[in-house]
This record gives structure tokens, sequence and C-alpha cells, in this order.
């Protein structure tokens, strides 16, 4: 039998459980902090692959292991591992408190409505998305993924010094907040407003909880003790009761008609085009969508209703204020940086899909520069025939495959005498390339 004890988080580790062990496996801080029976065999847990070889050697002769691990070991724990290579039936799992649970009850916050996301051993661009694009989550810290590197990847988009103010949604029964001034400088930006919670050591004597901003973070060296790390919208951080935890259930629909969104001189792109592209963009909790020449910003509010981390590239001060009206609006994040592309496009984080809905003359510019940094997708919509073969060479010269459709549809529209008539909207051709292979991180990973 292998027990699994949770502690680290203020929880003693219960003398009978060590009592008969006769291995004991777990970090040096987990191992220094109990009296080992003697005799016991001790394992550092480093490298997993080692550490599970000597266990299966104790578990083949029967005899008893005991394995130390933080707070609760089946959230984001060794019991995965654990029970993957022996079976859950012989696993005796003890739970302790998780850090994040612990964390939001320092700050007194409920968390069943927080997403949950673990940075460790994996990509931080995951976990950057995720708190782009939601107000209260929880990051499961490791190595070259702690709060200086999150708070470092936030600042960019987190009331920088000269920027603009935020637009993101505002807390029920609140007033709006205010866009860009009319006259909005070239880059400026409008900020999304995040405050770091950094919980390190705990339930130990050294414990400490810190309120900083992400630029804070970034300028801090915080050491190997940090637990996790909470991202949240201070005006939103409370949230409203829920039925099911974790990220909010996707919308009930999506290609929203126009008329859902504030746009100038029928400057949007139509459901019908939105519809297609949502479905090539395939916008997801924890991706980063561009939207490029936004316009009234309806693919990037429509990629953040759907999960994603969204960025709104548009050159006009009054666009960007109309962008980020539509998002408060729907209740989403996005980021809205007033510049041309396609120079702006360099200092942006990398995007897992891009969106192009205008350009001119720099379109095929534009789309070199997105294939160049998108990992999945990049998807093209045109209303100019000329246009059409340089922004296909631009993806397959980027090494993209690439398909296309001209979108023709007519809308049913009333006519005198109670009559219907079949109303033409203009046709528009949309392009998209698919990068060979793929780059799938996903949160599933």
């Amino acid at each position: 039998m292998i027990t699994v004890i949770g502690t680290g988080t203020g929880a003693p580790v219960p003398p009978e459980a060590v009592a008969g062990a006769e291995l004991v496996v777990g970090g040096r801080r987990h191992l220094d902090a109990v009296r080992l029976p003697q005799g016991a065999e001790r394992v550092v847990l480093g490298p997993l692959a080692p550490a599970l070889d000597i266990v299966e050697e104790y578990v083949g002769k029967d005899r008893p292991v005991l394995v130390l691990a933080s707070g609760d070991p089946g959230f984001f724990g060794i019991v995965r591992a654990l029970a993957e290579r022996f079976g859950a039936d012989r696993l005796d799992v003890r739970a302790g408190v998780s850090s994040v649970a612990a964390a939001f009850a320092r700050v007194g916050l409920p968390w069943d409505d927080a997403v949950v996301v673990s940075a460790h051993g994996r990509e931080l661009r995951t976990a950057v998305n995720v708190c782009r694009a939601h107000p209260k989550v929880a990051v499961l810290t490791g190595p070259g993924a702690g709060p200086a590197e999150l708070g470092a990847a936030l600042r960019h988009a987190c009331d920088e010094p000269g920027a603009a103010s935020a637009p993101g949604p505002a807390a029920p029964g609140s007033s709006p907040a205010p866009g860009p001034p009319e006259h909005a400088p070239a880059s400026a930006r409008a900020s999304l407003s995040r405050v770091l919670v950094v919980a390190s050591a705990l339930g130990s004597a050294q414990e400490r909880v810190e309120r900083v901003t992400p630029a804070e973070a970034a300028a801090r060296d915080w050491g190997p003790d940090v637990s996790v790390v909470l991202c949240l919208d201070g005006a939103r951080a409370l949230g409203g009761v829920r039925t099911v935890a974790g990220a909010p259930a996707g919308p009930a629909g999506w290609a929203l008609d126009e008329g859902e969104f504030a746009h100038r001189d029928s400057m949007i792109t139509k459901f019908e085009v939105r519809a297609l592209a949502l479905a090539r963009l395939g916008p997801r909790l924890g991706d980063l969508v561009w939207d490029i020449g936004a316009g009234s910003g309806s693919v990037a509010v429509e990629c953040a209703r759907l999960g994603a981390a969204a960025i709104a590239v548009e050159k006009t001060a009054d666009g960007v204020e109309r962008i980020a009206a539509n998002a408060r609006a729907h209740g989403v994040y996005v980021d809205v940086v007033c510049d041309m592309a396609p120079d702006a496009l360099a200092a942006l984080p990398g995007p897992d899909a891009v969106f192009v809905g205008g350009g001119g003359a720099e379109l095929p510019a534009i789309v070199a520069a997105s294939a160049r940094r998108a990992r999945r997708t990049v998807v093209v919509a045109m209303a100019a025939l000329d246009r059409v073969p340089a922004a296909r060479e631009a993806l397959t010269g980027a090494g993209f495959s690439c398909d296309g459709v001209l979108l023709q549809s007519s809308r049913l529209a009333p006519l005198p005498g109670d009559v219907t008539r079949l109303a033409a909207t203009n046709p528009v051709f949309l392009l998209w390339g698919t990068r060979i292979p793929v780059s799938d991180e996903g949160v599933a990973q």
C-alpha cells in the first residue's frame, strides 16, 4: 500500500501514518518536517521516474510506502502519476488543504469561480493568457514560471505609464470605465487592471501573502518558496453565485448580429463571415487571438466570449473607444492597441490565432507578419478580389497550408404587402492558413 499525505499548508503529518513506513518519499522540506521511522529509506523527490522505480521495488514486495506531498496531492499533484503507475486501488490518499484553497482563504475570497492553471513544468504563456481573459485566476508556479515571470508577461497590458484608461468589464451595478481620450496617441493601449497576490511558504512560520502590481512582481526575486499566485481583477474578484465551478460556461450563441455591437457606417465583420472565421480561429481558454484592423472589435469580443485572451489592433482613436465599449457591453476583456499594423505587431505577445480584417495596401505585409508569429492559424477577410492572391502567397510563403471560400449570403428582408424578399450582402473572401505542424499546447496538456 502507498500512503500519500498532503502537507505543507498547516496540517501536521499524523504520526501513525509515518510509523510503519519502510520507504518515505517527498520533497526535502517535507521530509525534514517529520520524524522518520528508524531504518526507513528516504528518497528526496527530484526527477519523478527514478523515485517511482524505487517505489515499485517496495510495492512489489508488499512493503509499506509513504509519499509526502504539498496540500492536496490529487490536485495537480503526484496522485495522478502514482495511480497511472500502480493503480488507484493501491493508494491511500489523505488530502491536505490545497495551496489554492489556502491562498484564497488568506485573502477572504471564495474560489468556486476561479480558474486554476498550472505553470509548473509547462509553458507560462497558457497561464498568462488565462490571466488576461479572466478576473480570478490561480497560477501554480514552478522554476522559470514564478511571480516575476508572470508579472513581466502581464505588465505591458496592466496600467503602463502613458497607457489609455482601462476599459475592462465593469463590476455589477457600477458605471462603465471611461474609454481612451478622443485623440489618443499612437501606441496608446486600453489596459487591463490586475493585482497579483503572491502566497509563499503557506502554513509555515515563514508564510507571506503579498499584494503587488505586475510591474512590482516583475522587479523582485521571489525565491523558491512561492506556493501559488492569484491574479485578480479587484472590481470583479468576488464574483457571483455559481452552479458549476471553474471557468464560466461558454456562450449560448456566437456569430452575434451586427446590432449587438457599436460600429460605424456598417464597418463590421458580418455575422455570416464571423461564424466561419471563429470556426477556423478556434478560440478557447488559454489561447491568445489578435484581431488586426479590428474596427468594431466584433471578432475580438467573440473570441473573448469563448474564453480566449484577445488583443485588438486598431489605428483610429474613435475605433479604440468603440472596441472598449463593445468589450464592456459583453462583459469581456479585450486589450486594445491604437497603432498601425504591421509595425505594431512586433511588440505584441505571440498569438495562437490571428484574424486580419483590414489592412489596405499593407495587407500582404500584415498577413506575412502575422504568419511569422501565429502558432496555429491566420484567417483573412477581404472584400477586394485583387488582394486575394497576395494574401494567399503570404500564407503559403510562411509555410502554412491555405484554403478559402467566397461567402455570399442573402438575408430575409420584408417587402410591402407582408411579403419577403432576399437581400444580398456584399461577397467576402475568407482565407485561412494553418501552420504545419500545428503548435497545440492547450490547457489539457
